[in-house]
């Protein structure tokens, strides 16, 4: 069994194929018969999970585990507490009710590599980072969370899946897991 860690970067696809000629997976993995657990947009970045492991892929991905994800996410303008309170209690997206959320605004920028292309900058309009943490992952949720409070989302970052993390990644790079990490995940 395959289990791999991949920091993936803006502009590319969660998926191995595409007949649209935009980067995918295989422009960085070069790792046959793995899969990603779950997906990562193609305009988001951060840490993507891929094994060949069906059983663990099932369970990682299936919302009835809740299994955490977290995530940078730099917004327009600096949110207030009713905000952060309606974020983690939940936020009445499309025709759903979102489950409940770990969030907290960061008090700082955090450090990441830049971003290409970068984000549009607007003088006049502050921006803030929030790292929210998600049990459930629907589509473009974080994006459609932050929007439904009055906050867009510049810029997301998936920066841990359950007690893995970026650490010690650089854009672009994937590693193996190490056993440790692969009995952490198989336990919970």
């Amino acid at each position: 069994m395959r289990y791999i860690l991949f920091y993936k970067p803006y502009g590319v696809l969660s998926q191995f194929t595409d007949d649209g000629g935009r980067q995918t997976l295989k422009d960085y993995v070069s790792v046959p018969d793995v899969y990603p657990v779950g997906r990562l947009d193609w305009d988001s970045e951060g840490l993507v999970l891929l094994t060949d492991d069906g059983k663990l892929q099932h369970r990682l991905s299936d919302p009835k585990y809740g299994h955490p994800r977290t995530y940078w996410v730099q917004v327009e303008h600096i949110p207030n507490e009713v905000a952060l309170e309606q974020l983690a209690i939940g936020v009445e997206v499309q025709d759903y009710l979102t489950k409940p959320a770990r969030v907290k605004l960061l008090p700082a920028e955090p450090t990441l590599p830049p971003r290409d292309p970068p984000i549009r900058d607007r003088q006049n309009i502050p921006t803030a980072w929030l790292e929210l943490t998600l049990t459930e992952g629907k589509n473009r949720q974080v994006r459609r969370m932050t929007a439904a409070v009055g906050f867009p989302t510049l810029r997301l970052v998936r920066v841990a899946i359950g007690s893995l993390s970026l650490k010690d990644l650089s854009l672009g790079s994937w590693r193996d897991l190490t056993s440790a990490e692969i009995k952490v995940l198989k336990r919970k």
